[in-house]
């Protein structure tokens, strides 16, 4: 609560009145306060034999002259009520509607007397979320670098190895670590209809088949076999193929279009986090729309 606008002895009233008259039995009176505070154990200790003003009051007074323990409570109590627009619970018992009217009054007055504070209140609580969200991403940014990092590691322990079939195996595993790292639905290698796919993924509404090379250079057979794996699928489906060594000079044909190309420098620009893989993705397959470049470099986009 903010320490520099004090509650008005005419809000404190205004609260006492609204809680007395928005519903009609005590039982739903006891609910409505249990649910709109984070502490409600108070309601235990509170006599309730007496009339509902009887109990509000006694509970009110308590709150306020404990704010050290109460202050939170409330003012979850005066958000809670001034939010009321409907009140269900009068329902069955109201007649002539004139228990609503009343209720609705009450709370209008209540209103009144609090709507500096609770709209200072309010703009609290949207900061609040804001730096509480801000802080929730900086957290996750932290973690998701530090598991970047350790694939960095990976990776250029995978650059040492020279079984380039083993090298092979485990490019596919850091691929797939990477992948699920960014949430991309990855799914490992496997083989349909003879043909051996090193992994699928989705993005952005998607599915993509992936193609993986860190042997040599990649050429034009290369790009044209993969094309054609990707072509007989399904008509939304587009390839990415990651060639750590990069193309031949050769390789690239303007009849190769539902794939895009990512290279090694690629990758390292994602392990450094100086672009995240969802939007390395997004930025090279709209610059292939746009141009119809499959393969440009994440320093040339």
């Amino acid at each position: 609560m903010d320490g520099n606008k004090k509650i008005s002895h005419q809000a404190i009233a205004a609260l006492k009145e609204a809680l007395s008259v928005i519903t009609w039995k005590k039982d739903d009176l006891r609910d409505f306060l249990k649910y709109s505070m984070d502490n409600s154990a108070i309601l235990s200790t509170i006599s309730w034999d007496g009339t509902k003003r009887e109990s509000v009051k006694e509970l009110v007074e308590r709150m306020t002259n404990r704010l050290d323990l109460y202050q939170t409570d409330l003012m979850n109590l005066l958000l809670a009520v001034t939010d009321l627009t409907d009140f269900p619970q009068l329902e069955f018992w109201d007649d002539d509607g004139t228990k609503k009217a009343k209720a609705k009054k009450a709370v209008e007055n209540l209103r009144k007397h609090t709507r500096g504070y609770i709209q200072i209140t309010k703009e609290q609580e949207e900061a609040k979320k804001r730096r509480e969200k801000s802080e929730s991403q900086i957290a996750k940014n932290k973690t998701l670098q530090s598991e970047l990092d350790d694939l960095k590691k990976l990776f250029n322990k995978l650059a040492t190895n020279t079984n380039f079939q083993q090298r092979g195996f485990e490019f596919e595993k850091f691929l797939n670590e990477l992948f699920q790292l960014y949430e991309l639905d990855p799914k490992a290698s496997f083989k349909n209809h003879g043909e051996q796919i090193d992994g699928a993924f989705t993005f952005d509404g998607t599915d993509y088949l992936l193609e993986a090379k860190w042997k040599q250079q990649v050429n034009r057979t290369d790009l044209a076999t993969f094309t054609f794996k990707v072509e007989n699928k399904l008509k939304i489906a587009m390839g990415l193929l990651i060639t750590v060594d990069g193309l031949t000079p050769e390789a690239i044909s303007p009849d190769f279009k539902s794939i895009i190309i990512m290279d090694g420098m690629d990758l390292i620009s994602i392990l450094d986090g100086r672009v995240s893989l969802p939007d390395l993705l997004y930025k090279k397959r709209r610059k292939a729309n746009e141009t119809g470049k499959i393969y440009i470099p994440y320093n040339q986009l």
